[in-house]
C-alpha cells in the first residue's frame, strides 16, 4: 500500500511539473501533495536520477529551490527539425566575458563591467538580457541609480548548474587584488584604494559582438 501511496505521489509531482511548463519551487510542491519539504526533495531526486539512468527522452532540472521537466540535450537536433527551430547562436568571447563578471560579482552594475573590460558593454549587456542570461534585480542607492543586474536561472539551465555554488573559483578576478564597488557606487582600484571615474573609450559595437559561426 506504501509503495502505491509514492507512486501516485510521484505522478502527482510529474503531472504538477508537465503542466506548469517552468521551473516550480519546492515548497510549492509541497504545499499541494501536503507533504514535507524533505520528503518532496528526496522523490524529485530520485525522478531526475531515474529519467537519467533509463535515458528517457525527458530530464528533471535541478536549479537552487526549483525543479523543470525538460527535453533531454542527446535528442536536441531531432526536437529541432520536428519544430523547425533553428539552433540558437553561440555567446561570443565579449558575451561570455560580460556573463562571467556578472555571474561571480552579482549584483553588479554595467559601470563595474565596463572598467573590469576596459570598454563600454552596454550592447553586450543588452544582448544578454534578450538572450534572459541576466535580468534587472533592483538599482545601487547612489546618484544616478544604476541597474543592477544579475543570472537567471536560464543561465543555470544553459551552463547545467544546480546553484551558484557550483560555479568554479576564478582565480584571475578573484583574490585581494580585485576592483570592488564603494558603499557610494563608485569603483574602488585595489591598488591605489582610489575611485575610479569610468569613461570607456572604445564603445563596443555589434561587430565586436557577432555570434562565432
Amino acid at each position: 500500500m506504501e509503495n502505491l501511496e509514492m507512486k501516485e505521489i510521484e505522478s502527482a509531482i510529474e503531472g504538477i511539473l508537465f503542466a506548469a511548463g517552468e521551473p516550480v519551487r519546492e515548497d510549492r510542491i509541497a504545499a499541494a501533495l501536503e507533504l514535507d519539504r524533505p520528503t518532496v526533495q528526496q522523490m524529485l531526486q530520485k525522478l531526475m536520477d531515474y529519467y537519467a539512468y533509463e535515458r528517457r527522452g525527458i530530464r528533471l532540472l535541478h536549479m537552487e529551490d526549483t525543479w523543470q521537466l525538460c527535453s533531454a540535450p542527446d535528442y536536441a537536433d531531432a526536437i529541432r527539425r520536428a519544430f523547425e527551430i533553428r539552433k540558437p547562436a553561440k555567446l561570443s568571447q565579449p558575451a561570455l566575458e560580460v556573463l562571467t563578471i556578472i555571474a561571480y560579482y552579482q549584483p553588479t552594475t554595467r559601470a563595474y563591467v565596463d572598467q573590469i573590460r576596459g570598454v563600454d558593454s552596454s550592447y553586450t549587456v543588452g544582448l544578454l538580457l534578450e538572450r534572459k542570461l541576466i535580468e534587472e534585480c533592483g538599482r545601487l542607492q547612489v546618484p544616478g541609480r544604476p541597474h543592477l543586474y544579475r543570472t537567471t536561472k536560464n543561465f543555470l539551465r544553459a551552463f547545467h548548474l544546480t546553484s551558484l555554488d557550483e560555479l568554479p573559483e576564478m582565480p584571475d578576478l578573484a583574490g585581494e587584488g580585485q576592483m570592488r564597488l564603494g558603499d557610494d557606487g563608485a569603483i574602488i582600484d585595489p591598488e591605489s584604494e582610489e575611485r575610479v571615474i569610468v569613461d570607456a573609450d572604445r564603445p563596443e559595437t555589434a561587430e565586436d559582438i557577432r555570434p562565432e559561426d
